[in-house]
């Protein structure tokens, strides 16, 4: 990614941006359209936040997770939730081994950098509320011990907002440690036409061979050490909180966010300005983040549900009553 800003950083993120490029080269050998998407993903990566994907069958929710997983160099796995999963068909068991006489912990597929949870609302409540304690802590507690997860540990979620027939509502509390909620929508005609013929030039090629790994687990982890440094002045962290604020309040919203959501909006907010090239936040990249950071955080009140307001509707006007730092 080329850097055409006239200013001078004062942190070096020429590695970052870099990276970021090879990430989205890669990724669009398969994926058509969708650039907003893929900078969510990559912002949610770079901000060490969980992601949950929502959309109709069909539309590559599952594909795209693959694909930005292989492009690095780490651990991935997929669990697939089911009606009949168990909490330590995820988290793992303790056994007893015969030949030690002891009990040793067999881990469960949650132990990875990149988890892919497919369908995460067919599975319930108590096979949910497993992953709590790892999404927040990074870290699994079972029979008294404690294992930590190495980093980077990122979970993706994928969902389908259509389908309630054998599916289990999310919990607020689950919802609440997703960094982004995006919503993947259909292509354009030219873009479905493009996908169409790309299917077609690939004949019996897999999507994801044709992606490699073009970064290293190290480097991500490096790399959200960094986003860290990004500057954020007080105008811009009042706007935030003022936005956050504001969920409370308006009589819109049964529900307002809670602090972890102004936390949430700051640290997406710099992981986006670092993908742009700049170490410092502006009021845009804290727009660029808001939706996605509070739509599933906030719930509309039981008369603008009647209504047919939207939860996105509500956020923008709140959004545009907040005045833009200069």
């Amino acid at each position: 990614m080329e850097n055409n800003t006239p200013f001078e950083n004062r942190l070096n993120l020429d590695e970052l941006n870099k990276a970021v490029f090879k990430i989205k080269n890669e990724i669009t050998k398969v994926i058509v359209g969708q650039e907003k998407i893929i900078d969510l993903m990559l912002t949610a990566l770079l901000a060490n936040g969980h992601i949950l994907l929502e959309g109709v069958p069909g539309i590559a929710k599952t594909m795209i997770s693959k694909l930005l997983a292989k492009t690095i160099s780490t651990d991935f796995s997929r669990i697939q939730f089911t009606p009949d999963l168990m909490p330590s068909d995820v988290l793992g068991t303790t056994i007893f081994n015969s030949g030690t006489s002891k009990f040793e912990f067999k881990q469960g597929p949650i132990f990875s950098n990149l988890v892919l949870i497919d369908e995460i609302n067919r599975s319930p409540a108590k096979t949910q509320a497993a992953l709590f304690e790892v999404m927040e802590e990074r870290q699994v507690t079972i029979d008294g011990n404690c294992w930590k997860m190495e980093n980077p540990f990122i979970v993706f979620a994928t969902q389908n907002p259509i389908e309630h027939e054998g599916t289990y509502r999310l919990p607020e509390a689950q919802l609440d440690r997703f960094l982004f909620k995006i919503e993947l929508g259909y292509p354009s005609l030219e873009e479905e036409i493009e996908i169409i013929a790309n299917a077609q030039t690939r004949k019996s090629q897999h999507e994801l061979d044709q992606v490699v790994p073009v970064v290293k687990a190290h480097e991500i982890t490096a790399f959200q050490s960094l986003v860290k440094e990004v500057i954020v002045e007080k105008d811009i962290v009042s706007y935030i909180a003022r936005i956050v604020e504001k969920t409370r309040t308006t009589n819109s919203l049964y529900l307002g966010a809670s602090p972890r959501a102004s936390l949430a909006v700051l640290n997406a907010a710099k992981a986006y300005a670092a993908i742009e090239g700049r170490d410092f936040v502006t009021p845009e990249d804290v727009k660029f983040v808001l939706l996605p950071v509070l739509t599933h955080r906030v719930i509309l009140t039981p008369e603008k549900e009647m209504e047919g307001i939207s939860t996105h509707a509500v956020i923008r006007q709140i959004i545009d009553s907040v005045e833009i730092p200069r």
